[in-house]
């Protein structure tokens, strides 16, 4: 089993103002800040026709539109550029004729007085709406620097802050209060850690010392046959024991966050992990193929190089007694990089695919053996990749094993 380096130690805290990351709301998404937007300018929108519908009525009923003029012509002649008068009218005649210019030149005025209300009210509801969203957006600005360091948060890094300023209101309390929360939990976490370094120490060390003590009586040639049988079996239990520490503490260290990042290669981890598996493959009568182009992603490389390798073994040890291959491929596909294992193998039902993720799970008894592994194997594949921020995927192949598809973001 090859050996495992020790934990990496966490880089400083990174330097980080939730205030310069990108804002986000996108603009035709239904946020607060739309409604709100939307909630300002319609109530000034709304109160603006109520004014101008006040004001046309106070006009029209102040400029009397429709009845009669408060004075008659008895005599004479009128002339006129805007009205169209008779000749030599009558003075009833001329009277009808200046009551009808007069209540047109009423109606014109009020029809000018609602077109540039109008157009006076549309620019101002632009304005209003303009101001609105950017009310709005002053308002909810703690909201979205909440919302930002919730998220960086949910990507495994507690060491940020929200650290609100400004008035003693109820988003202040709410920023401070959720500062209080990453702080409590960044100490659980960071005793978290601690506790599974101290144990890593703790339990390796006497499975450790029971491996040299029984290795050195087993290379004792004068011990007894019923001896050496026991020595065997009592290594066997170590080796096994000493696996499901290694598997536990793995399982642990990788649930946290990945302190350590850079670029590492899909395709020279798996080859990696091909390369260590490539005995027990020739052993057991299995092929290894496949294609492996380069795929690069931003990770922790000794635990990457973990996912492949419990991949490619157990491809290896639950494959059929002859004939059987197991094919490893890496590529970029839709903006992610894919890792993919398929083997041949026992057939495996669709229904218990969820139950090959879960710890200490097992499926039959072709797939339990006692030599086989601690059943740890994907629980650590699956933990590993969700740190990374990618995902497993399994299904059942056609005519029997398995087709393992791991994603990561690049």
């Amino acid at each position: 089993m090859a050996a495992h380096p020790a934990p990496p130690q966490a880089p400083p805290k990174p330097t980080w103002d939730p205030r310069k990351a990108a804002p986000p709301f996108p603009l035709l998404r239904p946020t607060i800040r739309i409604r709100l937007t939307l909630l300002y300018g319609g109530m000034f929108l709304i109160a603006g026709i109520m004014l101008l519908s006040i004001i046309y009525l106070l006009a029209a009923n102040a400029m009397n539109v429709g009845s009669d003029l408060p004075f008659k012509i008895l005599s004479g002649q009128v002339a006129s550029e805007t009205c169209n008068f008779p000749g030599s009218p009558t003075a009833d005649e001329l009277n009808r004729a200046m009551n009808a210019c007069v209540n047109e030149q009423r109606q014109h005025a009020l029809d000018n007085l609602l077109s540039r209300s109008l157009l006076a009210l549309l620019g101002l509801a632009v304005i209003a709406f303009a101001f609105g969203y950017a009310m709005a957006g002053r308002v909810l600005s703690p909201l979205g620097r909440i919302t930002r360091t919730a998220r960086a948060v949910a990507g495994s890094d507690l060491s940020r802050r929200i650290e609100l300023d400004g008035p003693d209101d109820e988003l202040k309390e709410l920023a401070d209060t959720f500062d209080d929360m990453l702080e409590r939990l960044q100490r659980a976490f960071t005793a978290q850690q601690r506790f599974v370094g101290n144990a890593s120490h703790e339990l390796r060390t006497p499975l450790a010392i029971n491996r040299t003590l029984l290795e050195v009586h087993l290379s004792d040639p004068d011990a007894p046959v019923e001896l050496q049988q026991l020595g065997k079996t009592l290594l066997a239990t170590n080796e096994r024991s000493e696996q499901l520490v290694e598997g536990l503490l793995l399982l642990a260290r990788s649930d946290n966050q990945i302190v350590e990042r850079g670029p590492v290669d899909l395709a020279e981890v798996a080859s990696q992990a091909i390369d260590q598996v490539h005995a027990e493959a020739d052993a057991k009568g299995v092929q290894i193929r496949g294609k492996r182009e380069p795929a690069v992603v931003q990770g922790n490389g000794v635990l990457l190089e973990r996912i492949a390798l419990n991949l490619v073994q157990n491809a290896v040890r639950y494959n059929v007694p002859e004939g059987g291959w197991v094919e490893v491929t890496t590529e970029i596909q839709h903006g992610q990089a894919v890792l993919v294992v398929a083997n041949t193998g026992p057939v495996v039902p669709a229904y218990e695919i969820d139950n090959l993720f879960e710890p200490f799970r097992r499926l039959r008894t072709e797939r339990t053996g006692s030599d086989k592994g601690v059943g740890l194997g994907l629980s650590i594949v699956r933990s590993v990749a969700r740190a990374h921020g990618g995902h497993i995927a399994a299904r059942p192949r056609e005519g029997g094993g398995l087709v393992m598809r791991v994603t990561f973001p690049i």
